[in-house]
Formats: structure tokens, sequence, C-alpha cells
């Protein structure tokens, strides 16, 4: 329906309404003169349930007669009314007209859709490749504060802990060039991710990792060094950086059950002699203490079980001296 005709309907409407006025208000001078007919009523009786109990109940007396003022109903059809000349749009105010065009034009009304449901303890895990093939970790577990996490990647696991408000950054040296870390709670929730490691290529890497009290420790001698020499790496004793290789000391000792681990880093003209070492103490002596050593490189990774006998426990203060196995697992890799 256009504008116009709006306005026309409008119009001719109210011309309907007031000539039914004038017919009523003419009729009502009519009954006032008193030239209406009289009619006669009998007694109105509710309807009951069938004609027996109508004729039952209808008194048989004479009522009183009523006279009562009809007037004939006279139908107004609008669509014959004549439509006066003045209802043209250019007859109303602008705003008007605007106001009409403004509500013929806008569009219909849609109910906006509801936020999604925030989950106040979802975790985000972002990995991030770092220099020197390392992998950086980032932990957002809001609602796992202080909590005890292991850290997992191709063989490798270490312990971590969450902050108060559930935040943990590590790093972890890749051992593939395409690197997947895993991180599970103690609940039994695990959260995954993987990145690429753009600058893996021709990394070597060799790792020894243990439990508790296990205790092991990694020497690199790198291009014939002795003890206590340039070029000795050790956690213990010299720092963990050598001429041209690195180590990386791994997992929090503070958490319950701590996996621990170390990780040395080939240099890329390095000739260097792995020694992995057990002091005897007296949590390890007289016993059997178990570990694992991992050889990466060259696209492949090994993990060699480490079961070492401790002697009695008068031998506290001892070590145990490990040489060649960076050697072995290398010759079991060629074959």
């Amino acid at each position: 329906m256009n504008l116009q005709r709006k306005l026309t309907l409008a119009v001719a409407t109210g011309a309907v309404a007031l000539g039914a006025g004038h017919f009523v208000q003419n009729k009502a001078a009519n009954r006032m003169a008193g030239d209406l007919p009289t009619v006669k009523v009998s007694s109105v009786v509710p309807v009951a349930a069938g004609p027996a109990d109508l004729a039952a109940r209808v008194p048989d007396v004479h009522p009183p007669v009523v006279h009562v003022a009809t007037a004939p109903v006279s139908t107004v059809t609008a669509g014959v009314m004549p439509v006066p000349d003045d209802t043209t749009p250019e007859r109303f105010a602008p705003e008007v007209l605007a106001a009409v065009e403004a509500m013929e034009k806008s569009p219909p009304l849609t109910a906006e859709p509801l936020p999604a449901a925030v989950d106040d303890c979802a975790v985000q895990f972002d990995l991030a490749a770092q220099p020197g093939a390392m992998v950086g970790l980032s932990l957002l577990a809001p609602c796992q504060p202080d909590q005890r996490v292991v850290l997992r990647h191709a063989g490798l696991a270490v312990t971590g802990r969450t902050s108060a408000s559930g935040a943990l950054f590590a790093a972890l040296p890749a051992l593939t060039d395409v690197a997947e870390v895993t991180v599970a709670f103690g609940s039994g929730q695990t959260v995954v991710g993987m990145i690429s490691v753009p600058d893996f290529a021709g990394v070597r890497r060799f790792a020894v990792q243990w439990q508790d009290a296990d205790a092991f420790q990694l020497h690199a001698l790198e291009n014939g060094a002795g003890y206590d020499q340039p070029g000795h790496i050790s956690a213990a004793f010299t720092g963990t950086f050598g001429e041209t290789g690195v180590l990386t000391v791994l997992g929090d000792a503070s958490t319950a059950l701590p996996l621990l681990a170390e990780v040395y880093t080939f240099g890329p003209d390095a000739n260097a002699e792995i020694v992995v070492e057990a002091a005897v103490t007296e949590d390890t002596c007289g016993r059997e203490i178990l570990g694992e050593t991992i050889l990466a490189g060259g696209g492949s990774v090994a993990i060699t079980d480490l079961t070492l006998a401790m002697p009695g426990c008068d031998a506290v203060g001892d070590i145990l001296v490990l040489k060649n196995l960076a050697q072995n697992m290398t010759l079991a890799l060629a074959n």
C-alpha cells in the first residue's frame, strides 16, 4: 500500500464517522417527537435444559406492557463514500510524510543472538619456536593453580608447576623438526600443541632423564677436553655452556615425584664425548636406579632404558661413571 492510499483511507474513514453521527442525531430528534411504534415484550426467562423446563418456568400472569424505542439500522460502506479533493500527500506536513516513509523503509526488527557462554576454566596452551631449536610454551590454566604438570615431547618427560594464577612458562629443546608437546595435569586432563622448528636441521642432542632420587649427571667433554678444563660442560661442576655446545637442565625438583632431565646439544663442529655419572647416596645405595637416555638427530629419536645397580651404603660418596653411551646409541641407530 502506497502513501497516498493510506492517507485516502484515513480520510474516508473520517467521513464515514461524521455521516453516521449526523444520521443518529436526526433519528434521535424523531424519537423525541414521539412518532415511534409501540412494541409489546413478554417476560424474559433464562433458557433451561429443554422446552419442558422452559414451559414450567413461565409464570401464568399478564406481564406489564413495556414501550421500547427502536430505530432502523443503516449500513454505511466506506468504499462508496466520496473522497474529498484535499487528501493528496501535499496536503500534509513534511514531517508527517517523512515519518510514514521512514516506517515503510525501516528493516524488520531482529533479535540479537545471545553471547556464547564463557568457560572460566578453559585452558590456553601456546607454543613458539625460539632460537637454538628451542620450543617455548605458554600455559594458562586459571582453575589449576599451584599444580604439578608433566611436559612430554618425543620421549622426553619432565615436571613443572603452575603459578598461583595457573600459569606456566617454560622452554624445551626440540628433538624433532615438528615438535609435539603434551601437558598432563594430575586430574588426567591433557592439552596438546604442535609447532614446526625452522632451525632444527643439523641439530643433534643427547639427554638423560630420571625420577626423583634416582639422579644422574651428564658431562660433555668437547674436543678432547678433560674434567675441569675448557670444553668440559656439566650442570653440577663447570656450567652449562661449552666452546660450541650447551647443556639444558629441565624439570621442577620441588614437585611430588619430580621428573628431571639434562639435555646436551652438540655444537656444529664439536667432537664431544658424553659421560653419564651416578653418585652413591643414602637414597640410592644398595639398590637399582632407573633412567632413560635419548639420542635425537638426523630425523630419528632413539630411547634406551638405563638401569644401574648401586653399591652398598658403605660406598656412599663414590661415583659410578658410564662412558660411550652416545656412541653406542649412534651405532644402534645406524644399524
